[in-house]
């Protein structure tokens, strides 16, 4: 592999070889989590059994024996933001509240909390023929509600310190998914089927089983977090830069494959003119390349490597299915495996700040959006707004 190249020397950065980690600081600079659960591992159980001649049993174990699972989320939370069950998902429509940590390890133990980096919900309709991603501005003025199980006593501030607040002391990853449920309730009037959290490390280790992705850069980004330094890929020091310094790391506008690092780095970039929400359109775009990998043949034909797809799937997420078994969970989900992924922008893609610039509010055509979303309407909702849909590779 050739190495990249110092922009110095009038050529961009290839992004092609992984980062030299040799002068990482000991802690290396905070890395920011987002929610791209890749609902293909568990929709997509049934083809792969086919498609490999082996019992759908067997795969589903490679997710269910990793999992972690916890009912103190929607099943505790007072019927806040949680939809009623019988033990079994709804004929009707789903909704799942999907959400991404910025976490180091052991930080559960240490009781300090962890703030959800981004917060998504994923609507499938009853006809189970779409999954319609709808991405909450993790800086959204929101009110979180009290939960004196949590010792917490209410505030109105941005929505990403629900998982904060209800992560703390002993909540851990269970309380910040009880009271993030319950303030996307409060903003969107959704409940929620189920939580679903991820972690960074682990959604990495997805991405690397599924060797890569193939992604189209749609406007010269550059990184803060890494430069390169003698034609090697470098993390980089000290505080996040306002601008490019002259050994930034460049994406440049394109199609090409990514490596796992590659496609996470590209979708965590905020430097552009549209910040947050360019940001959002760019998860969500790495969420539908993923799965448009995971459900190609050449996955799906060798055991092995669907086998390291959904260990890495399994171990990389918390679950609240709201009392439904996990096994009944992603089989009935079975039907988004040859489903399209409809990504779409809240406030179409612009910052509507509060008076004193510190946070996000919610507009009138998003409001909207989630009523429609909560029942079931967002078809013809999304044909009288087709701005709010995110065209992207």
């Amino acid at each position: 592999m050739p190495a990249a190249t110092d922009r110095t020397n009038g050529r961009q950065p290839l992004a092609a070889d992984a980062p030299d980690k040799k002068k990482k600081k000991a802690k290396g600079p905070k890395a920011p989590l987002w929610t791209k659960l890749l609902t293909a591992f568990g929709a997509v159980l049934l083809v792969t059994s086919a498609g490999t001649g082996v019992t759908a049993n067997y795969l589903l174990s490679q997710v269910t024996d990793n999992v972690q699972t916890t009912t103190s989320a929607l099943g505790q939370s007072g019927g806040v933001g949680a939809v009623q069950t019988n033990g079994k998902l709804p004929d009707g429509a789903i909704n799942l509240l999907m959400l991404g940590l910025d976490t180091r390890t052991g930080w559960e133990q240490s009781g300090e909390g962890s703030r959800s980096d981004t917060i998504m919900v994923l609507h499938i309709p009853a006809a189970r023929d779409k999954a319609q991603m709808i991405s909450i501005p993790r800086d959204t003025n929101a009110e979180i509600p009290a939960d004196k199980d949590l010792g917490f006593n209410g505030s109105t501030e941005k929505i990403n310190g629900a998982f904060y607040y209800g992560s703390r002391g002993k909540g851990g990853v269970a309380g910040g998914m009880k009271l993030a449920a319950k303030a996307v309730h409060n903003l969107t009037g959704i409940s929620f089927n189920g939580v679903i959290v991820i972690n960074f490390n682990g959604f990495k280790d997805i991405l690397e089983a599924l060797g890569g992705v193939y992604m189209c850069v749609d406007q010269d980004m550059w990184s803060s977090h890494y430069v390169v330094n003698n034609g090697k890929i470098e993390y980089a020091k000290g505080a996040d830069p306002t601008s490019p310094p002259s050994n930034a790391l460049w994406f440049k506008k394109g199609c090409r494959n990514m490596k796992a690092w590659e496609a996470l780095e590209y979708s965590r970039i905020r430097h552009s003119a549209h910040g947050d929400y360019d940001r959002q359109r760019h998860q969500q775009q790495l969420l539908r390349a993923m799965m448009k990998k995971a459900t190609s043949s050449g996955v799906l034909t060798d055991l092995s490597k669907v086998s390291k797809l959904l260990a890495a799937a399994g171990s990389s997420l918390t679950l609240d299915t709201n009392n439904v078994p996990v096994s009944d969970f992603f089989f009935g989900l079975k039907g988004l495996a040859s489903a399209e992924l409809l990504p779409i922008r809240s406030n179409s893609g612009s910052f509507y700040s509060t008076s004193d610039g510190k946070a996000e509010l919610i507009n009138d055509v998003t409001k909207q959006l989630f009523a429609a979303a909560a029942k079931d309407k967002l078809d013809p909702f999304l044909l009288s707004h087709p701005e709010l849909v995110v065209n992207s590779n």
